[in-house]
């Protein structure tokens, strides 16, 4: 089997449903949040697990989403995706929804124990917790096959 440099790459999308882009969302860790920073997108790389269909990741203290989650219903968007660069094939999915800091403390000791930190610091850390509200997500396909006897 060869893959045919131009041929396979992706050229369809299909939309996927709520349950299938969050199956495909837990089972990755890497993603994107997007929150208001001073009236500013800002976007920041994080590790994810998904807990009780809700997306928790944690933070150090003094981050900039830590100090943002503390707002009552913080609108956060939260994008996680495998795409090939060769072929262009594979899936995307972004959650919107609010977000909030956790502060009760078995709860956050129980996420100390289901999710590392992404970058370990001095001080206290902190998990936000994320309710999706609208999910969409979009599989990038390739048209009939995508490999080739030759």
């Amino acid at each position: 089997m060869v893959r045919l440099r131009d041929e396979n790459r992706a050229d369809r999308r299909y939309a996927l449903g709520r349950d299938e882009a969050l199956c495909l969302l837990g089972g990755v860790r890497l993603g994107r949040i997007v929150f208001t920073r001073h009236a500013l997108p800002t976007v920041r790389p994080v590790h994810h697990v998904l807990d009780g269909g809700d997306i928790v990741i944690r933070v150090h203290e003094g981050a900039a989403l830590a100090s943002a989650a503390r707002q009552d219903e913080l609108v956060v968007a939260y994008e996680a995706d495998v795409i090939d660069p060769d072929t262009h094939l594979g899936w995307s999915v972004v959650v919107t929804g609010y977000a909030h800091l956790v502060t009760d403390t078995a709860e956050l000791a129980r996420i100390r124990r289901l999710l590392a930190p992404w970058a370990p610091r001095q001080g206290r850390d902190y998990a936000v917790r994320i309710r999706p509200g609208l999910v969409t997500g979009v599989r990038l396909g390739a048209p009939d096959g995508i490999l080739r006897d030759d």
